[in-house]
């Protein structure tokens, strides 16, 4: 163990946990995006859900998780309303431990409809700090959520 890290009694520098960090971020990020979906009742979260089917088509719910850097059952959760709504439908198939997901037509423009709410987020983002470090942003943060946990 490095021995910075020895003492139980340690005090870390302000502002140096990467973690905390991208944590702050990602909530206030995603007030900005809840907000501007607020109007059409649907959260970021839902919309990224919307996005990744939109482009997949059907997909199994394992994999969508893994696309979305999410857990399986916090997947699951995330998709009761989605259903309940009408906005996805679950499909049936002859193995039954594989659970597939699509989007139903409501869903199709649901997403639509959502997509202008999206941009506005988007562009009130890009405005404040800049495309050309959003851009890199982005860049970043997908290099960190490709990074294996092992």
């Amino acid at each position: 163990m490095p021995r910075s890290l020895k003492s139980t009694k340690m005090k870390l520098p302000e502002g140096v946990c990467n973690c905390l960090a991208v944590r702050q971020a990602a909530r206030n990020l995603t007030s900005i995006y809840d907000q501007a979906l607020n109007p059409i009742n649907l959260r970021v979260t839902q919309f990224s859900i919307l996005y990744k089917l939109e482009s997949r088509g059907k997909i199994r719910v394992s994999e969508l998780a893994a696309i979305l850097v999410m857990d399986r059952t916090t997947l699951t959760r995330n998709l009761r309303p989605l259903e309940r709504q009408g906005f996805i439908a679950h499909l049936q198939r002859e193995d039954r431990r594989e659970h597939w997901v699509t989007l139903t037509p409501a869903g199709r423009e649901k997403f639509k409809t959502a997509q202008r709410y999206w941009a506005k987020a988007q562009n009130q983002f890009e405005a404040a700090f800049g495309r050309r470090k959003a851009s890199h942003l982005r860049e970043t943060l997908r290099s960190v959520a490709g990074m294996s946990r092992g």
